[in-house]
């Protein structure tokens, strides 16, 4: 199940987290991202040990998704030692989050 982190705890469990973190910014008004949620769920039971999943809800912590650009949901980053490495936009099939990950 994945973790839904707000602007408190952001630092803490994304960017300074042992491994990849991959963060779906996302907004519950968001079709998309309620498709989505299942595959990040599946994904994250996969990588158990290997990754993190995470949510930021865009409108709870604003200013997380602006301080990343974030311009729709959802949106994927892969962060790795604090810093952004990958970026997706949109709902994506579970071979194409996993493929982030890799």
């Amino acid at each position: 199940m994945s973790e839904v982190v707000s602007s408190a705890d952001f630092q803490s469990k994304v960017l300074d987290a042992q491994g990849p973190v991959l963060v779906d910014f996302f907004a519950t008004w968001c079709g998309p991202c309620r498709m989505l949620a299942p595959t990040l769920d599946e994904v994250a039971a996969e990588m158990a040990g290997k990754a993190t999943v995470c949510k930021v809800d865009i409108d709870q912590s604003p200013d997380i998704a602006s301080r990343y650009g974030v311009m729709s949901v959802p949106t994927l980053m892969v962060f790795e030692g604090g810093q952004v490495k990958k970026q997706m936009v949109g709902a994506q099939p579970k071979q194409n989050v996993l493929a982030l990950l890799a």
